[in-house]
């Protein structure tokens, strides 16, 4: 939670449609080729490691190069330039310092303007890079626990862009409206390591 906007939102705009290794490793690549170098010296010697880019330096990033980075996904390599330059310009970064002002519908749409960004993948960078507890990002896991933990009959059907809405107000309903987000993401840790048993986060 609270983690910078920028790197949320790149990592995220990872996050489509693939597991948590692949994930990792694109934006592991993209600190690597695009990121400041950092070396600690330590008395068991070297330690490196890589800061995440700033946007100025994605904006200018080549779309060829970065889509190395992307595994080879050359319009998610466009859409994260693209990005990186509606905040390297100013208008994204003042609506995200603006965020805690506005309410979640208008940020979301401020942040679903640009390609590559969702309903979901914008409630994720709400959550996680600016600190709005109430976003409720739904997913695959957030669905299946909606439908087996708290009967929510909407978490059964297709998560179109109307039912994402509906789930949304149910959980709030349930959860809490100021931090439901939050509580969310604890019952999605729960749902993924005690009921399906999962081990990579």
């Amino acid at each position: 939670m609270r983690q910078d906007p920028f790197e949320i939102m790149i990592t995220f705009m990872c996050a489509q449609g693939i597991g948590m290794h692949l994930i990792r490793r694109q934006v592991s690549m993209i600190a690597e080729r695009y990121g400041q170098k950092i070396v600690l010296e330590t008395p068991e010697g070297e330690l490196v490691f890589y800061g995440f880019p700033t946007p100025s330096t994605l904006a200018s990033a080549d779309p060829s190069e970065l889509a190395a980075c992307t595994n080879n996904n050359r319009i998610r390599a466009a859409n994260i330039i693209a990005m990186a330059r509606s905040f390297e310009s100013g208008k994204l970064a003042l609506a995200c310092v603006g965020s805690g002002e506005c309410d979640l519908e208008t940020l979301r749409e401020t942040l679903c303007v640009h390609s590559g960004i969702g309903l979901k993948i914008a409630d994720c960078i709400a959550l996680f890079g600016l600190g709005r507890f109430d976003a409720f990002p739904i997913d695959t896991h957030v669905k299946q626990y909606l439908w087996e933990w708290f009967g929510i009959e909407e978490a059964r059907r297709s998560l179109t862009a109307k039912n994402y809405r509906i789930l949304q107000e149910k959980a709030r309903a349930i959860l809490g409206t100021e931090y439901a987000g939050y509580a969310g993401h604890i019952l999605f840790h729960c749902w993924r390591k005690e009921v399906k048993k999962m081990t990579t986060f």
